[in-house]
């Protein structure tokens, strides 16, 4: 990451009539491989470098972002950015960050950069043979190919109140996925995962013995008559109640009041046995960093202690709107101002297995894969097209497809129990989940 040429930018907006201004950049470097059936199917490689600029004049902001580096581009950047903010409309909440909020000394360091680079021949090697144990599960008759990838990438930021930092991340990840059946009764069943380091990635065996897996356990699948039941969200598929909490919770969205979690702050909304925490500082994290996108400090948070919401999560501009301190996770692009997001988001686990929970909940739906949820963010409202597996007496009876399930997240996350197999798979994580009682809409 090129300080300088930050400073540089930062130095010729302020020159130009900016009275204040940061520079961010993002550098990008990026190979994955598909293959299909054995064969090479694609290709793609990336390198990419590109700038982003915020300007203030008074308390008018403007935001541009190019990936020409040239001095030219870059004067013509500075130009067009202060001559837009001197037009834009007066944001009475714009601005940096405080400056005793800023990140300074030595950050921590928090190993996210593996220095490995895979050729495209080994990352052809890795999803040919991930899809080759896929395809030797008995039950599976084709596939929807497998990928590997690698990127690296830095991202830095500078201010003209005096920040300067910068990140240096790497990415590795292997996908397969499968397909079982004939004809009308077809399933899919897919494994994927992406690690920091190379290392920390499962083989492409259990890629592929899992995708494979997937795919034979959902043959069969079979409609079921609407009805309540007891449901229970897959680890992988529970962290889809994280992210209604996320936005419900988030400073902008509170600010204009569109939250249905606006007057819920301090409140119990979880059972005491649900604890949310956001943690920027794990190790290896896919969504770690030692300060947020305003240069903030970034330091580890329950958001739900004990079922209770501790915080909203808030930018330096949501936070002056609502009269509070910014909590640090500002998130943004090069070609626009901050918005919010979490670090690395994870609902702690409870003491109860999976197989715990079915016997506990005695029938049920087990839910594996979902798609098209649907929230009104105003109420809670939510839906989602969901399939997976009915459970009677405790163990798994038979594939289900083409169901709804419905309800409100503030009753859904009230009677939420979390089992005890929780998985690091991305920067959001979950254990899986039981809902006691939840609307399901069959046939």
């Amino acid at each position: 990451m090129d300080a300088d040429l930050l400073q540089d930018l930062v130095s010729a907006a302020l020159r130009s009539g900016a009275d204040a201004a940061e520079a961010a950049m993002a550098e990008r470097r990026a190979l994955s491989v598909t293959v299909r059936l054995g064969e090479l199917e694609e290709v793609e490689r990336e390198e990419s470098r590109d700038l982003g600029l915020r300007v203030f004049v008074g308390k008018r902001q403007a935001v541009v972002s190019g990936s020409d580096l040239s001095p030219a581009a870059r004067a013509k950047l500075v130009e067009r950015a202060v001559a837009m903010a001197r037009v834009a409309p007066e944001d009475p909440y714009a601005g940096f960050a405080p400056q005793d909020r800023l990140a300074s000394g030595p950050t921590p360091d928090l190993d996210l950069y593996d220095p490995s680079e895979f050729s495209a021949e080994t990352l052809e090697d890795r999803a040919r043979h991930a899809e080759d144990v896929a395809r030797a599960v008995e039950g599976v008759t084709n596939t929807d190919g497998a990928s590997a990838s690698w990127s690296s990438g830095s991202w830095g930021l500078a201010t003209s109140h005096g920040f300067h930092g910068g990140v240096e991340a790497s990415s590795f990840s292997l996908s397969a996925s499968a397909i079982a059946g004939q004809g009308a009764g077809m399933e899919r069943g897919g494994e994927g995962r992406a690690a920091r380091h190379a290392e920390d990635l499962p083989s492409p065996d259990f890629i592929g013995r899992e995708a494979g897996r997937r795919a034979v356990d959902r043959v069969g699948a079979r409609k079921i008559a609407s009805c309540t039941a007891p449901v229970i969200f897959e680890n992988r598929q529970a962290t889809s109640l994280l992210g209604p909490l996320v936005g419900g919770i988030s400073g902008p969205a509170v600010a204009r009041g569109v939250s249905f979690l606006k007057d819920k702050l301090g409140q119990q909304l979880f059972s005491p046995a649900v604890t949310v925490l956001d943690d920027p500082l794990r190790l290896r994290g896919l969504g770690s960093s030692a300060f947020d996108d305003e240069g903030v400090a970034a330091t580890p948070r329950a958001l739900i202690q004990d079922g209770v919401l501790t915080t909203w999560l808030l930018n330096s501009a949501s936070a002056r709107q609502l009269g509070l301190e910014t909590t640090g996770h500002a998130s943004r692009g090069l070609a626009g101002p901050p918005g919010v997001s979490t670090h690395n988001l994870t609902l702690q686990p409870g003491e109860t297995s999976l197989e715990e929970l079915m016997r506990e909940a005695g029938a049920g739906l087990l839910i594996t894969s979902m798609f098209g949820p649907s929230l009104n963010a105003n109420t809670g409202d939510w839906s989602a097209g969901v399939s997976g597996f009915w459970f009677e007496g405790g163990a798994i009876a038979y594939p289900v497809t083409e169901i709804t399930v419905a309800g409100n997240l503030l009753d859904i996350y009230a009677r939420m129990v979390p089992g005890s197999d929780l998985e690091i798979r991305g920067s959001t994580n979950s254990p899986s989940v039981l809902v006691d009682a939840l609307a399901i809409a069959g046939k």
